[in-house]
């Protein structure tokens, strides 16, 4: 028999339902009819809406909220990452060499041995050495992005392969690492990377499409309905995931709403933006048929990391002394042309999604976007810079009158090794102070959105609220705070990771609230952290996802 469409199709009721509307108002039931929500109120307002066929879910005092949305993050590479050697579970360079030797083992076949996800902290000074990786597979290639994606580890037939040798100088980009006689160590700095990276078989479509849908189950299971893909295009080497998002579009295998951010060739220059154009017709195209999948957003790395001193800073980095080394990092762009590029994306309706993680990059960032502003006026593109781990105090109320989002990564703003070991004493205590201000951005009027960089850092978004609000790592409440005054509450985290998110997608008009009219893209907690202590935070988890009212994830 057809439904009775007075009906619900799935009802809510015994809250709390933090809806993060513009009044941040609570409710206890929400009601949706055919992928949208159609009541918010409380258990009495929906009562009527419950028919022979509705799915009733009572909250029992667990926390409802909008489908969390990722405004910074990698899922097709974090997808094929866990379908190849994936080292981001382990810890230390044994249980690295291990794991390396055991794929290599496995894979027989495989002519590289690839896949990433070290991390810095397990090496003296954050870099490894070819030997160890030379020690388990010395007979074929083996090339391992570290966590950030900033460093590649290289074995020696993999800089054999590239013709790296004492001779090579270093790019422009990028630094090879080296022994006291200059040979090449096997630890290869941004652009460098790409000396082995170009040699690298091309990941087929299949697995590209493979990995897509392995890493959006994946982001599913943490209440992630959406996100913002930080490098669709040549981003890591060979291959294009932009085919990935349209085929699983098309066939409706897409269930996340997906915003690209096409990948800006730093070698290049507005050349780039027919192709930029003709994609993002392309991408529109499917989305009004099956998909969910849009491309309207232009990513720019500015500059590196700070932990191997490519950030671009607007003083130099210190030396383990302490005194100035005269280094101060890298422009991936130049500074002096990026106004104009800046401008004519602005002028041509995209949105532009920065990397600028030094506070000169920053700086940059917000400069281009004055600049385009001055030149074409407000357009509502809603550009955001991404990661600010150091913020000059002079820009932080740039952001509001320039109405740039602070696109921010909650997770990283505590004290662990890769902090204390390798920033804070080449930062020194003044520009240490700076680290990841979101009090300061949100006491300022800033927009915030926030993201997890996933595969740098873990996508549950739940750690990521808890170090928004403890500035301290879940389990850490022992730790040092880092930085007590750029703490923010628990509301204004979730916020960013809903509504600031959905803002910065273009989809705040159809979702990041619970509203009626909007979809039924819903994440159930298993508690109601508002009503725990905020050392707590993170150990809640995720229940049920849903997209459109349809269960995306439920937890086993």
């Amino acid at each position: 028999m057809p439904r009775d469409h007075h009906f619900a199709d799935l009802v809510f009721t015994g809250g709390p339902v933090y809806t993060v509307d513009p009044a941040r108002s609570w409710a206890t039931a929400v009601a949706v009819r055919a992928g949208r929500i159609v009541v918010v109120g409380d258990d009495h307002d929906v009562s009527h809406l419950v028919g022979a066929d509705t799915e009733v879910v009572d909250l029992a005092g667990r926390l409802l909220l909008p489908g969390f949305q990722d405004a910074h993050v990698h899922p097709v590479l974090g997808g094929t990452t866990m379908l190849g050697c994936d080292l981001h579970q382990l810890e230390d360079a044994r249980a690295y060499a291990d794991a390396v030797a055991d794929h290599a083992a496995a894979h027989p076949d495989r002519a590289w041995i690839t896949g990433g996800g070290w991390s810095m902290e397990a090496f003296p000074g954050g870099t490894p050495h070819r030997d160890l990786l030379d020690s388990v597979v010395p007979d074929r290639p083996v090339a391992l992005p570290n966590r950030d994606g900033h460093g590649l580890w290289a074995n020696s037939r993999a800089l054999e392969i590239a013709g790296i040798t004492r001779d090579t100088p270093d790019p422009a980009d990028g630094r090879i690492e080296r022994d006291a006689d200059c040979s090449p160590t096997g630890m290869l700095q941004e652009g460098a990377a790409d000396l082995v990276l170009r040699h690298i078989p091309a990941t087929t479509d299949a697995e590209y499409l493979q990995g897509l849908l392995e890493g959006q189950r994946y982001l599913h299971g943490f209440g992630i309905t959406g996100w913002q893909d930080a490098g669709v295009g040549s981003a890591f080497g060979p291959g294009d995931v932009y085919g990935a998002y349209l085929a699983a579009a098309a066939d409706g295998s897409l269930t996340a709403r997906v915003r690209a951010a096409q990948w800006w060739d730093r070698e290049g220059g507005l050349e780039q933006l027919p192709e930029f154009t003709a994609r993002r017709a392309e991408a529109a195209a499917v989305r009004e048929g099956a998909g969910r999948f849009r491309a309207g957003t232009v990513k720019m790395m500015l500059d590196g990391v700070a932990e191997n001193h490519t950030a671009a800073m607007l003083e130099p980095y210190l030396d383990g002394c302490g005194c100035s080394s005269g280094a101060s990092g890298l422009d991936f762009i130049d500074p002096e042309k990026l106004g104009g590029y800046v401008s004519e994306l602005d002028a041509e309706g995209f949105q532009v999604h920065f990397h600028a993680l030094g506070d000169r990059a920053v700086r940059s960032a917000l400069d281009a976007v004055e600049e385009a502003r001055r030149r074409n006026g407000p357009r509502g593109n809603r550009h955001h810079l991404a990661h600010l781990q150091v913020i000059h105090p002079e820009d932080i109320p740039r952001f509001r009158a320039l109405g740039a989002t602070a696109n921010i990564q909650p997770l990283w703003a505590c004290h662990e090794p890769q902090m204390d070991e390798l920033t804070i004493p080449f930062l020194g205590d003044r520009r240490s102070r700076w680290q990841y201000p979101f009090g300061s951005l949100a006491r300022s009027g800033a927009m915030l959105a926030a993201g997890s960089d996933w595969s740098v850092s873990t996508p549950d978004v739940l750690l990521g609220v808890h170090t928004a609000v403890n500035r301290r790592g879940p389990g850490e409440e022992d730790a040092r705070v880092l930085g007590p005054e750029e703490r923010i509450d628990l509301g204004t985290a979730l916020a960013a990771y809903t509504a600031g998110s959905a803002r910065v997608n273009h989809l705040d008009d159809v979702t990041g609230s619970v509203q009626p009219g909007k979809y039924a893209d819903l994440v159930l907690l298993d508690r109601d952290p508002f009503a725990g202590p905020a050392a707590a935070i993170g150990d809640a988890r995720v229940l049920r996802t849903y997209v459109e009212g349809d269960l995306v994830h439920a937890a086993q």
